[in-house]
């Protein structure tokens, strides 16, 4: 576990003892959480590391293995957790995260429900947003996900920031002794609607609400629910669109518009960097200050996530 100060916002210690978790970063696509211990050794392709090595150094070093080849060792931000901690559930991923953030207004000092905890993706980044003063109260009916949940909390330093009980807010709805007290509250639930009548007896006035949802016929139901209630209901449905960046060689044969005559642009004045397309699908990036065979290419990633859920906010109506 990496400590962090009570009294400031959430931050990491600078330099990595004994116990700590650390990020064993090797590319943007393959990192995993190791524990650091005096005698512990870290194996992978690259061969082997000795973490007594790595006791000392600050985070965000970078460490040799026998081969000589490297790793970094990051901080375990929620950011980098989401990408590398255990699925018990389907979880939510950094595009939806920072938009449910964002959308529910969460500051330092807030407090914010959440149901269900899963996999406590989204709750990590929650903590953080409240932090130093603020706190997560986070419900799921499963026990063995909320025990789970409670040690990664642990793991990663905000468990003074997060408290997840086992209980079924569909059918309980939310402790009556959080009436009024919270500023948000985040739903994940199967049958949303049976918790929004609950969440709004939870909420301040001019609280704000979220739920999450794979199908529309849940958004559809939960929207009848929350006009009751609620105003400036909006659902949105995030998509992330990722490129990969390449620097390539092309033969010089392959270049286009290598002509800086001011007649052929149209009277203007050449610019310095173009934009091609290959027969690849890259966009590609010309730079003729430099080598004319050395070319910047852009395309899509092929394994870009599409639909992932939508996400429904609302605000409390005032009854004054």
């Amino acid at each position: 576990m990496l400590p962090t100060e009570s009294k400031k916002a959430l931050s990491f210690k600078r330099c990595i003892e004994d116990g700590d978790l650390v990020i064993v970063y090797e590319r943007h696509d393959v990192m995993k959480p190791v524990k650091v211990t005096k005698d512990g050794v870290l194996q992978n392709r690259f061969g082997f590391y000795r973490h007594s090595d790595w006791i000392g150094k600050p985070l965000g070093t970078k460490v040799l293995s026998n081969k000589g080849k490297f790793v970094y060792l990051l901080a375990p931000t929620p950011e980098l957790w989401t990408l590398v901690l255990s699925h018990r559930t389907q979880i939510l991923y950094i595009a939806d995260i920072s938009f449910v953030v964002m959308y529910l207004e969460v500051v330092p000092g807030c407090v914010v429900l959440e149901s269900g905890t899963g996999s406590g993706s989204l709750s990590t980044s929650l903590a953080r947003a409240v932090a130093p003063t603020g706190h997560v109260y986070s419900f799921d009916f499963h026990e063995q996900r909320a025990v789970c949940a409670r040690e990664d909390f642990e793991k990663t330093g905000i468990s003074s920031l997060v408290t997840v009980e086992v209980r079924d807010i569909q059918g309980q709805g939310f402790p009556e002794k959080l009436s009024g007290l919270a500023d948000s509250v985040f739903l994940d639930l199967p049958q949303p609607w049976l918790a929004v009548p609950s969440a709004a007896k939870m909420l301040k006035e001019d609280g704000v609400l979220c739920s999450f949802s794979p199908c529309i016929e849940q958004v559809q139901r939960t929207c009848e629910v929350l006009r009751s209630d609620f105003i400036e209901i909006r659902t949105f449905e995030v998509l992330l669109r990722t490129y990969e960046v390449k620097e390539m060689k092309v033969e010089t044969g392959a270049m286009i518009g290598e002509s800086h005559d001011e007649e052929d642009n149209g009277g203007q004045r050449p610019s310095k960097r173009k934009h091609i397309s290959n027969d690849d699908g890259y966009a590609v990036s010309q730079d003729n200050s430099s080598s004319p065979t050395s070319v910047v290419m852009a395309r899509p990633c092929s394994e870009a996530r599409g639909h992932t859920g939508y996400l429904t906010f609302a605000r409390l109506q005032c009854l004054s």
